[in-house]
Parts: structure tokens; C-alpha cells; sequence
């Protein structure tokens, strides 16, 4: 297994070994005790699964006080680009946006810490996405932030006039507008 530092502290991405001959291909997807040698401590207490068809714009989700959720993402068939924007006030990057492509092919991983919005755009027909959460789903503690925050200029890499977003998603605040009371 690879793992990558980001500069974003907590944030790794993930490359499994994958072991494929002519019948397919076996991945270790999770493994507590490595991902925790790591630095990528995780406890999965949830897992979602969705299923979204091309330009589909997803986010930016996060969960607030003992219901925020660190995040283990992947995918299983198709191709996203993966976006995950720091609340952490403290942080080095809080503010900035991390970005990674995450696809059926490549079986990258990313684990984002509490802490963080997080969303991603569907770049292939269609796509199957997978996430782990460290805590339940709550939505009495439900936050979000304007995927086209014009101050945030985050790039979805799908062109606006081909986006499929939610209308909950077009009603989130502003970055500048969101509290965050989000600590390393």
C-alpha cells in the first residue's frame, strides 16, 4: 500500500495494492491496524454507497459537534474528482481546497479527517462512490457550503450548464457565511 501526505494535516490519500491476474483483481480496501501505522486511524461506524450518473455535483457536506465525521472515500466503477475544503480554524490550510481524482481504475482512497466539507463531481457516464464514516449520520447536525462559492473558485471540472445539483445543495451559505468551530 501507498500512502501520500497531503499538506493538509490528516489528509492521506490511499493506493491499495491490487493483486489482478486474468480472473480480475483482489484489493485490501481497508485494514485498521496498517491505516492506523499510517497516521489514518479510522473507525468506521457508517458506510454509504451512491450511485450518480455524469456531471452530478455532490457537496459540500459536512457533520457538526460530537457528530462530525472523519471519511474514508472511494470508488468502485466510474470516475470523480474529489473535493474537500479544511473548517479546521487552527489549520495551516484552513480555507483551502484539497482536490483529488478518484476512479474505478486508479482504486485511490482518500481519508479526510473531521473537519472537513466535503463533496465530488461525476466525471465518467456514470459512477459508483463508496464512503466510511467515523460517525452516525445526523441531520440535526447537517452543515454544508455553496459548491460555487465564488470565493472559494473551486473547479468541479464539469462544465455549469452540464451540473446536476441537488436543490438542498444550492441552498448552503457561503464559506465566508459558515461558522466553524472545527479544531485539528
Amino acid at each position: 500500500m501507498k500512502v501520500t501526505k497531503t499538506k493538509f494535516p490528516g489528509l492521506l490519500v490511499i493506493e491499495p495494492k491490487v493483486f489482478a491476474d486474468d480472473r480480475g483483481y483482489f484489493l485490501e480496501a481497508f485494514n485498521e491496524e496498517k491505516f492506523s501505522a499510517y497516521g489514518a486511524a479510522f473507525r468506521s461506524v457508517q458506510e454509504n454507497e451512491s450511485k450518480s450518473l455524469y456531471g452530478v455535483v455532490r457537496g459540500l457536506h459536512f457533520q457538526k459537534g460530537d457528530f462530525a465525521q472523519a471519511k474514508r472515500v472511494r470508488v468502485i466503477f466510474g470516475r470523480v474528482w474529489d473535493v474537500a475544503l479544511d473548517l479546521r480554524t487552527d489549520s495551516p490550510t484552513f480555507g483551502e481546497v484539497f482536490y483529488v481524482e478518484l476512479s474505478g481504475e486508479n482504486k485511490k482512497q482518500a481519508i479526510i479527517p473531521a473537519g472537513f466539507a466535503h463533496g465530488f463531481s461525476v466525471l465518467s457516464e456514470e459512477c459508483v462512490f463508496t464512503y466510511s464514516c467515523s460517525a452516525q449520520y445526523s441531520p440535526d447536525h447537517e452543515g454544508g457550503i455553496l459548491l460555487d462559492d465564488p470565493d472559494l473558485n473551486i473547479d468541479w471540472k464539469i462544465p455549469m450548464e452540464d451540473r446536476i445539483i441537488s436543490d438542498r445543495d444550492r441552498k448552503w451559505k457561503n464559506f465566508k457565511e459558515t461558522t466553524s468551530n472545527f479544531t485539528l
